[in-house]
């Protein structure tokens, strides 16, 4: 699956380069030429039927690179294996590309320089097109870089020039990073021949899988003789040649979990030597000196302890435990990012909560004060109208008082004349004992005046207990007003019906006073017995005539007038007037 992958990169630069319109599909007849080219670069054998009969039905017009995917995964990536040389496989891709985007003005660089950066940015870009190489791995290479070169690295300059990638997401596309590597900015100081060599190796290290290389001595297997040659390490062989230009391999040592490698010491005049044991044969080298002796020693080790444990290369692991830790922080990130929108959403929602909250309680609270202020408008009409109203009740409690006071009055004077009355009648009962027989025909008319007067004091003991009454209705609570209102208006109509039943009785008195009068004519004219008695009448005639109450029907009056009564009916008269008048108290 790596393979296809870093297969894929490349063959997404020359499908790109292809596309010439930037529209993202390529006509048939360039997709045949690119597939027979991969065919040969990879050693698969080219079937173009299988291209015509796979877009006989898109015949329409150019393919898209979703079109070519099923073709190229079937007919090609399905049927490679390593037995290619990857390096002219990305050399193929990396001419159908360049030819259209690398510009070479003002470039410190070859083109074979840009190809292996090209290389390294195939390894090192993320897996996700379009093909782009993120900040942490611009870093990385630069490294790599800068100690291949043999200079130092500069924490702070990367830092400016990070700062400057953040409007570009922190990434670069091949072209980007090939012009970066290739106008200097981060080799300054350095002639174009170092810049090559640190290319060249960070391009073996980390595409050729070139772990360390160098020249070293070797002893023959059969003459026993050392000869020099140039050694390059990868994580599973070590290959040697007649000189460090490649030209003229001698051969491999294949590596595997079984071999090992051990110091030696020196003899037959070599120092710094090793031997590496293989399952075959052994192989005795010698290194210039204790450094690179240990160095190789400790490369080679590496290399076993990995093939042991199954793991890739070193750069290789490395690369992948960044990828790694990069989409862990990126799931995270997501996650994180994840996390926030959903506070914020719940942020929203509660801020939304919050505003209709505040929008209800601003209603409310609106709604209150308006409540409160027809509360308020109400309650001052009410209270206006009740003061309005005790007022009203205030002036007519003093008029009814007046009223009461003025009754009262009255009722006293009438009840003194009485009183008066009934001592003339004490004293007339002396002057009157020789006029029996003219009491007895006044009988009638005696009955009369004592029905009238019991109804008159009954009328009087009445107003003493609406009087009363009024009194109490006045005492009670603001509560009770409409209902004492309505019991005093009652009591009211009570009064006057009662004031009309006196005012009854007062034309009845009148009527009564004229029979008297009648009478006493009568009396004149029979009275010859003495000349006092009729001093004594004519004295107190006036009193008489207000006092005596008149009769609604007609009245039988003897010769002695109608104020005939007996010392025992007088006695229980007084009796009965005095009862009345300590209850009403």
């Amino acid at each position: 699956m790596a393979l296809r992958d870093e297969l894929l990169k490349a063959i997404w630069h020359a499908f790109t380069a292809l596309d010439v319109d930037k529209s993202g599909k390529v006509s048939k007849s360039q997709l045949k030429v690119l597939s027979h080219n991969l065919c040969t670069v990879m050693k698969i054998p080219h079937d173009p039927v299988a291209l015509e009969e796979h877009f006989k039905d898109d015949d329409e017009g150019p393919v898209s690179t979703q079109g070519y995917m099923p073709y190229l995964n079937r007919f090609i990536l399905d049927k490679v294996q390593d037995n290619f040389d990857r390096v002219d496989f990305n050399r193929m891709c990396w001419t159908l590309c360049a030819r259209k985007n690398l510009n070479r003005n003002h470039l410190l660089i070859s083109d074979e320089d840009a190809f292996k950066i090209w290389c390294i940015f195939n390894f090192l870009s993320e897996d996700r097109y379009p093909l782009v190489i993120v900040t942490e791995e611009i870093e990385y290479f630069l490294r790599k870089l800068t100690e291949a070169m043999g200079g130092s690295w500069i924490e702070e300059k990367f830092e400016d020039y990070k700062g400057q990638l953040s409007s570009k997401q922190q990434c670069l596309t091949v072209w980007e990073l090939i012009e970066l590597v290739g106008m200097g900015h981060f080799s300054k100081g350095m002639d174009r021949q170092t810049l090559s060599m640190g290319i060249n190796e960070v391009f073996q290290e980390l595409i050729l899988d070139v772990l360390k290389q160098g020249y070293m001595m070797k002893k023959g297997h059969k003459r026993k003789n050392w000869t020099e040659r140039w050694f390059l390490l990868r994580p599973s062989s070590i290959s040697y040649y007649v000189s460090e230009d490649l030209a003229e391999k001698k051969g491999d040592i294949l590596l595997d979990g079984n071999c090992c490698v051990e110091s030696l010491p020196d003899k037959e005049g070599k120092k710094c030597l090793f031997f590496v044991k293989c399952s075959d044969k052994s192989f005795e080298i010698s290194a210039s000196d204790k450094k690179k002796k240990q160095e190789w020693i400790q490369a080679i080790q590496t290399c076993i302890s990995l093939l042991k444990v199954g793991r890739p290369a070193p750069h290789r692991e490395a690369r992948q435990k960044r990828r790694d830790l990069r989409q862990k922080q990126q799931a995270e990130q997501e996650q994180l990012e994840l996390r926030m929108r959903e506070l914020q959403t719940a942020n929203e929602n509660k801020q939304r909560e919050l505003e209709a909250m505040r929008k209800k309680l601003e209603e409310a609270a609106a709604n209150s004060a308006e409540e409160e202020r027809r509360r308020l408008q109400t309650q001052n009409e009410l209270e206006d109208l009740y003061r309005a109203e005790m007022e009203k009740e205030k002036m007519v409690r003093l008029q009814m008082e007046e009223q009461v006071a003025q009754k009262s009055s009255e009722l006293e004077q009438y009840l003194q004349r009485v009183r008066e009355l009934e001592d003339m009648y004490h004293r007339l009962e002396e002057a009157l004992e020789d006029e029996r027989q003219a009491r007895q025909d006044e009988e009638t008319v005696r009955k009369l005046q004592a029905r009238l007067l019991e109804e008159e004091a009954a009328k009087h003991s009445e107003l003493e207990q609406i009087h009363l009454r009024q009194q109490q209705a006045i005492s009670q609570t603001q509560a009770e007003k409409e209902e004492l209102e309505r019991e005093r208006l009652a009591k009211e109509d009570a009064l006057r019906s009662a004031m009309q039943q006196l005012q009854q009785l007062e034309i009845e008195r009148q009527e009564a006073l004229e029979q008297y009068e009648e009478v006493m004519k009568k009396l004149k004219d029979a009275a010859n017995n003495t000349k006092s008695w009729k001093d004594k009448v004519a004295r107190h005639e006036g009193l008489i005539r207000l006092i005596q109450p008149g009769s609604k029907g007609p009245q039988k009056i003897t010769n002695w007038g109608p104020a005939a009564f007996t010392e025992t009916e007088l006695s229980l008269r007084e009796k009965d007037w005095q009862e009345r008048k300590n209850s009403s108290e």
